[in-house]
């Protein structure tokens, strides 16, 4: 008897023992399958985010390519303006007068009192005035050239005088030009009142329209006006 109980006790604790194992296998079980699962969510979420992500790049890179696609289209709106701007230039002047010694002026307007005049003769140019802020003038061939602010221009022949010296000049005017270097001489322009205007070369032919008087100094001194 004591035999047997000892035998059924063995038993029964080996029993336990299985069961308790068994129990534990199938917590073990349980956990892996509750981390698989959450690793499968967490996959899934990770996944899910990147393509979240992946989309915002696709957005931005679609955003970056339309700016990329408009800047292009903007250069080439600015390249075409510019070849315009360029093409009128060169294309017919606004008007052309008949100079005084037979010659063409052919004259732009570029902009407020901005003006180009080329001087053309049997299809080359001969010179080129423009105004910028203040009246301008050449001699050339003894024919004295005035293109005014508003894009007027005079011509005339002869009457220079050289300089330095002071002249009298076409309009009742006084001229007193003086030499300050090479190529450079000032002609003050003298009225009833004073000095009225001055006239700078600085390596090239300047010229003024006073009051309907017009007055050419070249770069040599020489001193010329039409009234």
């Amino acid at each position: 008897m004591i035999t047997r109980r000892t035998r059924t006790v063995r038993s029964a604790g080996l029993v336990a023992v299985a069961v308790a194992a068994a129990l534990s296998l199938t917590a073990c079980q349980g956990g892996d399958s509750d981390g698989a699962s959450d690793k499968k969510d967490s996959s899934a979420s990770a996944a899910a985010s990147s393509t979240e992500h992946g989309g915002a790049d696709s957005e931005g890179d679609r955003t970056t390519a339309g700016k990329d696609r408009v800047g292009a289209q903007s250069g080439s709106s600015a390249e075409e303006t510019g070849t315009r701007s360029a093409a009128a230039e060169k294309g017919s002047p606004d008007r052309t007068e008949k100079l005084v010694d037979g010659s063409t002026a052919e004259i732009y307007e570029l902009g407020e009192q901005h003006y180009r005049a080329k001087i053309v003769s049997r299809g080359s140019v001969l010179a080129t005035l423009e105004t910028d802020k203040h009246d301008a003038g050449l001699n050339a061939n003894d024919m004295s050239v005035v293109l005014t602010l508003g894009g007027e221009v005079h011509s005339w022949m002869g009457g220079g005088q050289q300089g330095p010296g002071t002249f009298k000049i076409a309009g009742g005017w006084t001229a007193k030009v003086s030499k300050l270097g090479e190529l450079r001489y000032r002609a003050q322009i003298i009225g009833n009142d004073g000095v009225a205007a001055t006239l700078e070369t600085d390596g090239h032919d300047v010229g003024l329209d006073a009051n309907g008087s017009y007055i050419v100094l070249s770069a040599g001194g020489m001193i010329s006006a039409d009234a």
